[in-house]
């Protein structure tokens, strides 16, 4: 009995998306310092990585694995003060910001690219911010291409490409995207 290709090929790796655990925020954390010296997000890197995972306007958040190991997460939170999208998108609908929630810190290890998993994470944040009544937006630094490319192949639409002043002596250009519509 010979061996058929399929029986060659390795096996497909494991992936799954579910709610984060406070136990899972110091591996998110060294994730996101992969994250950061590879590609640079997030630009600034933050006193507190664990806090800045957790912000204050935190909905909700979940973790990628791959193979059962963390190798990503993403974040839902409230619009606030200071969040480009809500604005860009409540000027383009004439509904209140208050009315979307804000895609925030969505991010893959380097080595758990190419399986889909931010498109996963991606989709759990819009699913969830769509049950609560709610239509998820989020901004993006321009520099971060590949974050675009997985914007745009998941249908969302840039609203806005606009320069945000993140201190008195520096602005960077910030791009707004919106998730389609409900089908």
């Amino acid at each position: 009995m010979t061996a058929g290709a399929a029986d060659l090929a390795p096996p497909a790796a494991r992936r799954r998306v579910r709610r984060r655990e406070a136990s899972d925020l110091a591996v998110c954390a060294r994730v996101l310092r992969d994250v950061h010296a590879g590609d640079g997000y997030p630009v600034d890197w933050p006193d507190d990585p664990v806090r800045w995972l957790t912000q204050a306007s935190l909905l909700d958040a979940w973790v990628a694995e791959l193979d059962g190991e963390v190798v990503g997460q993403v974040g839902l939170c409230r619009s606030s003060t200071g969040d480009l999208a809500p604005g860009e998108w409540s000027h383009r609908t004439g509904l209140p910001p208050g009315a979307t929630a804000v895609v925030s810190r969505l991010f893959v290890a380097p080595t758990a690219r190419g399986h889909g998993l931010g498109a996963l994470l991606l989709a759990q944040a819009t699913h969830e911010a769509r049950s609560r009544g709610l239509h998820p937006v989020l901004d993006v630094v321009s520099t971060d291409t590949a974050a675009a490319e997985l914007y745009r192949r998941a249908g969302w639409s840039l609203l806005a490409t606009v320069e945000d002043e993140w201190a008195p002596d520096r602005r960077v250009t910030v791009h707004c995207y919106a998730a389609p519509p409900r089908h």
